[in-house]
């Protein structure tokens, strides 16, 4: 089949979250590719209009290239559905409960998946009494933001009030986590397949902002350094989790392995960054596939949507 067969193609990017910058990158970077595989996709930069801009383009489908909120909690994708527009990765629900941190942990508890200990947030005095029953260290994270914003590592008392002011200045919702010491990977999933997993190291006190999108000196390993049965045994975990929040075409699943050799589930990310230091197009590349054939097997999950 030709490229034809997609059409017009809104790639939808920017937005007004916290997210806009890597936003613009991600979806600049997938808008590339797709022209240059001969696909007809157009850029749009989302704005408060978005609702009429699409109807009025006469599009056939929608790359959805918004990071946060707006794109990724499942806003965008009811707006699509209304407008009977079929578009890439999950749903309406899969979307908004990948987004929302509290949740995710809910059901994946519900559901015996491991994941690290943690407790709620809504006042700082909540959080106070988090950190006294989880204990030094804990990391809190506004339940709604994506790429480590607003996140922070406590590890004493005179922490507490800034972390709460630097997470709450950005949900009302706060996650209270307990510190995993260990190493980080993360599952890219495209297509009801787990790629090869990456590890990740920094210097920073973990995997932030600046770690991701802007430090030369995070490192990525892929291979991951696990035995081949103990990643495969990973990846069957990431894709339960993933199916788990209802997520479905596309996304990331984050881990741990702690000290103890044990899995903890870190989040589902449904609209991954597509941008020269992310991870899925790192994964695909070690599955064999260059990010313009990523682009187009992530713009195939649009088809799993038809309204007749």
């Amino acid at each position: 089949m030709t490229v034809s067969r997609f059409g017009k193609v809104a790639v939808l990017f920017g937005g007004l979250s916290a997210e806009r910058e890597v936003s613009l990158n991600s979806g600049n970077a997938v808008l590339k590719a797709l022209q240059a595989a001969g696909v007809d996709a157009h850029g749009i930069d989302v704005d408060a209009n978005i609702h009429k801009v699409l109807p009025a383009g006469g599009y056939d489908r929608a790359f959805i290239m918004l990071h946060g909120r707006g794109g990724e909690d499942g806003t965008m994708q009811g707006l699509l559905e209304l407008l009977r527009l079929p578009y890439t990765g999950s749903g309406v629900l899969g979307s908004a409960l990948g987004m929302d941190k509290i949740r995710t942990k809910r059901v994946w508890r519900a559901m015996g998946l491991p994941t690290a200990e943690y407790r709620i947030a809504r006042s700082l005095s909540e959080l106070e009494q988090a950190v006294q029953v989880l204990g030094f260290p804990v990391m809190v994270k506004p339940s709604h933001e994506g790429s480590s914003i607003g996140m922070t590592k406590i590890e004493n008392t005179d922490q507490i009030a800034e972390a709460w002011r630097v997470a709450h200045d950005l949900d009302a919702d706060l996650l209270v986590e307990q510190w995993i010491s260990g190493k980080e990977y993360t599952a890219a999933i495209v297509q009801d397949q787990a790629l090869p997993l990456i590890r990740l190291e920094t210097p920073h006190q973990f995997y932030d902002y600046q770690a991701k999108y802007h430090a030369d000196t995070t490192r990525y390993h892929c291979p991951s350094g696990l035995s081949e049965q103990r990643e495969r045994s990973c990846q069957e975990l990431a894709l339960l989790a993933f199916d788990a929040v209802g997520a479905s075409g596309w996304g990331r699943v984050d881990f741990f392995i702690d000290s103890h050799d044990q899995v903890q589930l870190l989040e589902v990310n449904t609209v991954p960054g597509m941008t020269d230091h992310s991870l899925v197009p790192m994964a695909a590349k070690a599955a064999g596939l260059d990010f313009q054939s990523l682009a187009l097997k992530i713009l195939e999950t649009s088809f799993e949507r038809s309204y007749g």
